[in-house]
């Protein structure tokens, strides 16, 4: 059974961005699309509001420092899936604050989306770089290791840090899902531990 095949019941939708709240459906991973589609599919994102966009982007054309601004239309273009200009507002954020690991991580997420997963890899590091227990990122560090990569033992290292740093919370939960899917396919599949931080490809 394929990767994709063992996780996508379990993990549909939880490539989610640290911007979603609970009322913002994430976009169902796009990195395995015969398995998505397979899955009967997904609703077609909402279209953006062009209007507010055009004055946002007014807005941070005026206030060159305003990183907020920036990611709020980051957030508009990844919740209309339009990755690529999400991405690029992601990144002037950055560029602006580049410690906001939030940002970063979203950043990583709209690479995946655009099927640029070692790209999104490298983006993931650089948000534990700045927070090693940055649970999210974390999570999708193993989702897009499961799903883009087929590296089994990373996703579980990824996850087993998850469960490790916050088991009680909604990512350790996923998390430990995750595994128990994962190792009731692949018994021997992270075995050896948590290990250190996952690393980028």
């Amino acid at each position: 059974m394929g990767v994709a095949g063992v996780f996508f019941g379990v993990l549909v939708g939880w490539i989610i961005g640290s911007q979603q709240g609970s009322d913002r459906p994430a976009p169902a991973p796009v990195a395995a699309p015969s398995s998505a589609q397979a899955g009967g599919g997904q609703p077609a994102p909402p279209p953006l509001d062009e209007s507010r966009a055009s004055a946002m982007k007014l807005t941070a054309q005026q206030n060159p420092t305003d990183a907020v601004t920036r990611v709020q239309l980051a957030n508009m273009y990844f919740d209309a899936g339009r990755f690529q200009e999400s991405a690029e507002w992601y990144e002037a954020a950055l560029k602006i604050h580049p410690k906001d690991v939030n940002a970063s991580t979203d950043l990583g997420i709209a690479y995946y989306y655009m099927n640029q997963p070692d790209r999104a890899l490298q983006q993931f590091d650089r948000s534990l770089a700045i927070d090693p227990r940055h649970t999210k990122t974390l999570l999708n560090v193993g989702i897009v290791r499961a799903f883009a990569k087929d590296d089994l033992d990373g996703a579980a290292q990824a996850w087993q840090l998850v469960v490790a740093y916050a088991p009680d919370s909604a990512e350790g939960k996923r998390a430990q899902q995750a595994l128990e899917s994962l190792r009731s396919a692949h018994p021997n599949v992270g075995a050896q531990g948590t290990g250190s931080k996952p690393s980028g490809s």
